[in-house]
C-alpha cells in the first residue's frame, strides 16, 4: 500500500511540474488568466494539473490544409460567413472564366464558317 502512495505522489509531482512549466512558458493560455491557473495548479492537487492540461493549454496552430476552427460564433447562414463568400467568389469566377472561354471558341467557330 505504501508502494501505491509513493507512486500516486510521484505522478502528481511530475504532472504539477509539467503543468507549471507548461503554463509559465506558453505564450498564452485558455479560460483563465496565467497567474490564476498557476495558483489553481499549486493548490489544488491532482485535479489542478488535470484541469490546466484540459482546459488550460493552449490550442496547437492549425496545420496546413486542416479545417479552420472558428473561435467566435458560427455564421447564421451562408451570406454571413466571409469563407463561404470567398469560396464562392472564386468557384463562380472560374465558372465565368470557362463560359467565357467557350463564347470565345463558339464565335471563332462562326466567324470561320
Amino acid at each position: 500500500m505504501v508502494r501505491l502512495f509513493v507512486f500516486l505522489a510521484a505522478v502528481q509531482l511530475v504532472l504539477l511540474v509539467l503543468a507549471l512549466i507548461g503554463s509559465l512558458s506558453a505564450d498564452r493560455v485558455r479560460n483563465m488568466p496565467r497567474a490564476l491557473w498557476v495558483l489553481v495548479i499549486l493548490l489544488v492537487p491532482l485535479l489542478g494539473p488535470l484541469a490546466y492540461f484540459v482546459w488550460g493549454r493552449p490550442l496547437p496552430p492549425p496545420r496546413e490544409g486542416s479545417p479552420v476552427r472558428r473561435t467566435g460564433p458560427r455564421p447564421a447562414s451562408p451570406d454571413d460567413d466571409p469563407e463561404f463568400l470567398r469560396s464562392m467568389n472564386t468557384e463562380q469566377s472560374r465558372r465565368d472564366r470557362e463560359l467565357l472561354a467557350q463564347w470565345e471558341r463558339e464565335l471563332d467557330k462562326n466567324d470561320d464558317a
